[in-house]
This record gives C-alpha cells, structure tokens and sequence, in this order.
C-alpha cells in the first residue's frame, strides 16, 4: 500500500466518523494506485453501503481491479459477521478495513464465508496483499 494512498484512506476515514467510511482502491497489475473515496448510503458507524461514481465501474473495463475499503471507529480491522454476510459483490476480492481508534489497516478476503487474511505491505502485489 503505497503511502499516498494509505493517508487518502485514512483521512477519509476520519473525516466520516463517526460513520464508517467507504470507498474503492484502485489496483493496476495488483499494486494499489489510488484512492476512489465513496459514499456511505447507510450514515451509520456500523454498516456501509457504497456509492461511488458510476463510471467508477468502468476502470475495470481498463484492466484494473476494485478493492473494496471501509473503516471501523474502534473495533479491530477483521471483517465483522455483518461484513461476512453482506459482501456481495464482493465477494472473492481484497476487502481493506481500516480501524480509526487504533490506525491499523488490514486486508482480507472473503469467500463462501471463509474470511482469509492478506499480507499488506508497501509497494506489495495485491494479489499476495
């Protein structure tokens, strides 16, 4: 995760509390490229629903991959039961969460129920985050 977009996450993320915040990480050949902030329809410190621009949907047509990102206030970057049973769509793809109380930022991916972690590093492939 490269440190520019590192610090967009997180200050979007404060700047949403006390409602997690929410939006997309830009990845082009699995490495993170930039920061699509979105818009928690749900207002609430304990759920998100995304909205982002529609042609944000499109980058994928350009050969990029969306990550999915949201942040807790205090509870720890894991997917909670409620992110386990609303992944949806993304469902399979690197989900970030980020924990605002603590400044930690941790990825996962989620399939079938089965919450698996990602290594986050620097500059670090998504596929192996």
């Amino acid at each position: 995760m490269p440190a520019e977009v590192r610090r967009e996450l997180v200050e979007h993320a404060r700047a949403e509390s006390p409602n997690e915040a929410c939006g997309l990480v830009v990845l082009e050949a699995g490495v993170a490229r930039r920061y699509v902030p979105g818009r928690n329809a749900a207002a609430s410190p304990y759920r998100f629903e995304l909205e982002v621009e529609p042609e944000t949907w499109f980058l994928e047509d350009e050969g990029c991959e969306l990550a999915v990102f949201h942040s807790h206030l205090s509870s720890p970057p894991r997917p909670s039961k409620t992110d386990v049973e609303n992944i949806g769509l993304w469902e399979g793809r690197p989900y970030l969460i980020y924990t605002v109380r603590t400044d930690e930022l941790a990825a996962w991916r989620i399939t079938s129920g089965v919450i698996e972690p990602l290594p986050l590093a620097d500059g670090e492939p998504a596929s192996r985050l």
